[in-house]
């Protein structure tokens, strides 16, 4: 247990960004997996704008340093790889 003021006032800080931080990345996993439920449907206009939503959930969350912002730069990466080979089998 933190006996000082200033170690309680950090172990109080640090719960709540922990908080913060698991429900930011929380979302963008949902936001992921909407996306990937599109892939499978197989429609590709439904899952362009399902990767425009995570990819901007994957730059908010990178921003806030919640997320690095080259871990957010692969997601985005291996994402649009898997649109474009949809549109590709598509079109």
């Amino acid at each position: 247990m933190a006996h000082s003021l200033s170690a309680k006032k950090r172990v109080k800080q640090n719960s709540k960004r922990t908080t913060i931080n698991r429900a930011r990345k929380s979302r963008v996993k949902t936001q992921i997996k909407h996306f990937e439920s599109a892939l499978d449907s197989g429609d590709a206009e439904a899952a362009s704008e399902q990767y425009r939503l995570a990819a901007k959930k994957l730059d908010k969350t990178a921003a806030t340093s919640t997320m690095h912002k080259k871990t957010a730069a692969r997601k985005k990466s291996r994402l649009a790889k898997k649109l474009n080979q949809l549109k590709a089998k598509k079109g």
